[in-house]
């Protein structure tokens, strides 16, 4: 039996959670989910520029476990670019502001999926 999965602090959320090819209406298309950790991963290694082991810190998460998290994300990013799938973020209903977690950098709110 698999190990629980280690909850992870995601400070950031996404301002639109679908996107889709142009043209094509949304009932007609498979959907790809992207996990809200896989889009924190992306947010913090290639917008943000983190090295993937200050990334790994700020989701306290291993550098490994990032990593994995990382390639799970562009691979279905780059499936529903090539195959023309549209692709949701979907944010977890148990997402909350963790009030006891609090950026030492920037002095804000983590979401946090427990």
């Amino acid at each position: 039996m698999p190990r629980n999965k280690i909850p992870r602090t995601v400070l950031s959320k996404p301002k639109a959670i679908l996107y889709k090819p142009q043209g094509v209406c949304l009932s007609k298309l498979k959907i790809i989910k992207i996990a809200n950790d896989e889009f924190e991963a992306m947010k913090l290694h290639d917008f943000d520029d983190l090295p993937q082991i200050e990334a790994a810190k700020s989701m306290n998460i291993s550098q490994p476990t990032f990593g994995r998290i990382l390639n799970q994300a562009y691979k279905k990013i780059s499936k529903g670019i090539f195959e023309g799938k549209a692709i949701m973020i979907q944010i977890p209903e148990n997402t909350s502001i963790n009030k006891d977690s609090i950026c030492d950098v920037c002095e804000t709110k983590c979401l946090s999926t427990n």
